[in-house]
């Protein structure tokens, strides 16, 4: 066959790998005279013809075009297109296929609308590998947002990793590049392969919203479409609202997966083994909820999930996204709620992930100085550009959508916040008006927040938030960054700075213990112990304590006893409950053999305790984000280091006293003053024999004495064990 002079620079660029409108040119196309054409492109083909599809009848071959796979031909009596198929032969083989450029697009006006404005709230139902039908075709439809790119292609298995046989369909009016492949199949690899904005050839990208992923240290993403699971948690669904509110117990225990347990040999477990052991156990130790450090993929196990590449992909590590919605489905049949540590602040630099992915700084910022994360060498989002914004809120809604997540802990919310963050003078640019908040970031969290709460009635969205910005817990109308509750980081230092103390220095640290009640209603609050207090040399919660072995253990008790009655929702991480020796590893099991010692298995004894406590005490949970919840009674006896507090239920109908001292010396005869007559019943006492204390107490219950104290009318005499915490109610 004849080529046209005007048509040689497009076969050019197809072999070659450079055309930019495949679609234009592959495929069936009617010439001017109204003849219909068919070119292809099949590298290691010897042979192409045409095969009617309706019929089977073959239609005649394709002339090659030069000997690099190259195919065209002339359809003879036919003027309207027409569905066909592509029969190749190479040696002895012969095989038939659909041909992708024959398809017509998929996305409609409403996506590219929504995709260009940034709006497309189910972009996890558009962007991705979805297999699907098309013309009753099975196969797999591609769309991947590269706007800058000159060219974007699938590669994989089933091309032999060759950019050139699957170049995509650019939408201009959003930027995404869409193809629909025959006959390829879900659990195969692919990447993009792309070219730059300015014609360099960039390493091979993983899907920014692939649904799966191999398992790290391999990067392909693996076509899965998005989890199919028949969910039976109707009941934790509609329950979950009440189950989450300010005014319920909300106990978190914060789990990494890969370190929590595992088989021997030192091997991972599985979401369904992971679910087996861990559903008994966090029921049994009365938590409310999990909380998993990010479960997005990420290629770094040392990062723990917090330089995720992928923020719409469960990790392979454990399974596969179908199996991780049976392990959340699991914890929802069994009344626990399930939190994920989610991650929107910054990513690697992996070549293979998002950074500079069309060629251009198009998620992250140009400059580095709003785009670089010194302290973890990431790079930070661009929440000004509408479609990054678009992309992150998307994730959110994924995973509270399609795996029925009950809330997201935002992880490094003040690195979003503040354009100096971990900045010197000359590092940072400042915003519009010259200040140091990222405006941009505000109007990003507050739009998440919203959305969230409006598609996701009942889910909550959680801060990681160390600084004074007021109203990250308010509602966005009214100002507020729009979260549902916060972590109070300030209230963990200085509680642990003060535990940290020799007990003799305390009386000098007294208002540590204090301090937080001065805005403990300025936010909801939830009390945090977490990872990040047990690694890089900071020491198990355990080691942080001082005295010898004895005091250690009594220490962390009495510590527990006052974060649990204290106003906020609790969370803590893996191992503190048993009081871990160690400092966490993630690529070792917790100490579960610890658990042998009486005073290892008397403090998880305890916190079972507390947290049962917790949940059946309205005074210990209802108004926790309340002032009219908590009065102090004693908050100044620093010589003793002696504290005493009121916690209260709704309408002051239970009323819980709390009483610590935190020196290890018995004290009798302490008089309390309390609000009312009677008989005041201990309900813990965290030195008891059993927690492996000296079990120094008051037999159970004390009789009020009619002896104004405290500014109270009547007043108990308490004996105070040596690094405790006593709990006691009105009544028997």
């Amino acid at each position: 066959m004849t080529i046209d002079s005007s048509l040689s620079w497009q076969i050019e660029a197809v072999i070659r790998g450079l055309h930019d409108d495949p679609f234009s040119f592959l495929g069936m196309h009617r010439d001017v005279d109204g003849t219909l054409y068919v070119r292809v492109f099949a590298p290691q083909t010897a042979s192409a013809q045409i095969v009617d599809k309706a019929t089977g009848a073959v239609l005649g071959p394709l002339d090659a075009i030069g000997n690099e796979g190259f195919f065209c031909g002339r359809i003879a009596d036919r003027h309207q297109p027409f569905p066909y198929l592509l029969q190749f032969s190479a040696g002895e083989k012969v095989w038939t296929v659909e041909d992708p450029y024959r398809f017509p697009p998929v996305l409609g006006d409403l996506d590219e609308y929504l995709l260009k404005e940034g709006k497309h709230l189910e972009l996890s139902r558009r962007l991705g590998a979805h297999p699907a039908e098309l013309e009753e075709v099975p196969g797999v439809l591609f769309c991947v947002w590269a706007p800058n790119a000159r060219r974007v292609s699938v590669v994989g298995n089933f091309n032999a990793w060759d950019g050139r046989r699957h170049p995509m369909r650019k939408r201009h009016g959003c930027g995404v590049w869409e193809i629909f492949i025959p006959e390829v199949e879900a659990g195969i690899l692919y990447k993009y392969e792309i070219v730059g904005v300015y014609g360099d050839l960039l390493p091979l990208k993983s899907d920014p919203v692939s649904f799966s992923q191999e398992a790290p240290p391999a990067t392909a993403s693996v076509i899965a479409g998005l989890p199919i699971h028949t969910w039976s948690d109707d009941t934790w669904m509609q329950q979950r609202a009440s189950c989450q509110s300010a005014a319920s117990p909300v106990s978190i225990y914060e789990v990494h997966l890969g370190s929590w347990r595992r088989r021997d040999c030192d091997q991972l477990l599985s979401y369904g083994e992971l679910a087996d052991y861990l559903i008994p156990y966090v029921s049994d130790m009365g938590f409310t909820h999990i909380e998993l450090l990010p479960v997005t993929e990420h290629p770094f196990t040392g990062s723990w999930g917090y330089q995720p590449i992928g923020l719409f992909a469960p990790t392979k590590r454990f399974g596969t996204p179908e199996q991780f919605c049976d392990f959340v489905d699991r914890f929802h049949q069994a009344g626990i709620g399930v939190i994920i540590d989610w991650v929107p602040a910054h990513f690697p630099s992996d070549a293979h992930g998002l950074v500079r992915f069309d060629g251009t700084a198009l998620y992250e910022h140009e400059d580095p100085r709003l785009g670089f994360h010194q302290d973890w060498n990431t790079l930070i989002y661009n929440f000004g550009r509408p479609e990054v914004a678009n992309y992150l809120q998307a994730s959110a809604l994924h995973w509270l959508g399609n795996f029925h997540i009950d809330a997201l802990r935002v992880d490094a919310v003040a690195s979003m916040l503040y354009l100096d963050y971990s900045r010197k003078e000359g590092e940072w640019l400042a915003n519009r008006f010259g200040g140091n908040h990222n405006l941009d970031a505000v109007d990003f969290l507050r739009s998440t927040n919203g959305n969230v709460h409006a598609r996701h009635p009942g889910a909550l969205m959680i801060a990681e938030e160390s600084t004074a910005w007021p109203g990250v817990s308010r509602p966005v109308a009214e100002g507020g960054l729009g979260f549902d509750f916060k972590w109070n980081m300030g209230w963990m230092h200085d509680t642990l700075k003060y535990m940290a103390e020799d007990p003799i220095n305390r009386h000098y640290h007294h208002s540590q213990m204090t301090f937080g009640l001065l805005y403990a209603y300025s936010e909801k609050f939830v009390l945090p112990i977490s990872h990040d207090e047990v690694v890089h040399g900071k020491g198990s919660l355990l080691q942080k304590m001082p005295g010898d072995r004895w005091q250690k253990f009594a220490n962390t008790r009495a510590y527990l006893g006052f974060m649990w009655t204290h106003p906020g929702k609790k969370l803590l991480f893996m191992g503190c409950e048993f009081a871990q020796e160690r400092e966490w590893n993630h690529d070792r099991s917790l100490d579960w053999h610890l658990l042998a010692d009486p005073l290892h298995r008397g403090v998880q004894d305890l916190v079972r305790d507390l947290n049962r406590l917790y949940r059946t005490l309205g005074a210990l949970h209802e108004l926790d984000c309340d002032p009219a919840g908590f009065e102090w009674i004693e908050q100044n006896d620093h010589e003793n280091s002696v504290f005493a507090y009121l916690r209260k239920g709704q309408g002051g109908a239970e009323t819980v006293l709390v009483v610590c001292n935190m020196t290890p010396v018995v004290r009798t005869n302490y008089r309390i003053g309390v609000p009312s007559p009677g008989g005041w019943t201990e309900l813990l006492n965290t030195d008891a024999q059993h927690y492996g204390g000296s079990n120094v107490g008051n037999a159970g219950f004390l009789q009020a004495d009619d002896l104004p104290w405290h500014g109270r009318p009547h007043s108990l005499s308490i004996t105070l064990p040596p690094l405790a915490t006593l709990l006691f109610k009105a009544g028997n």
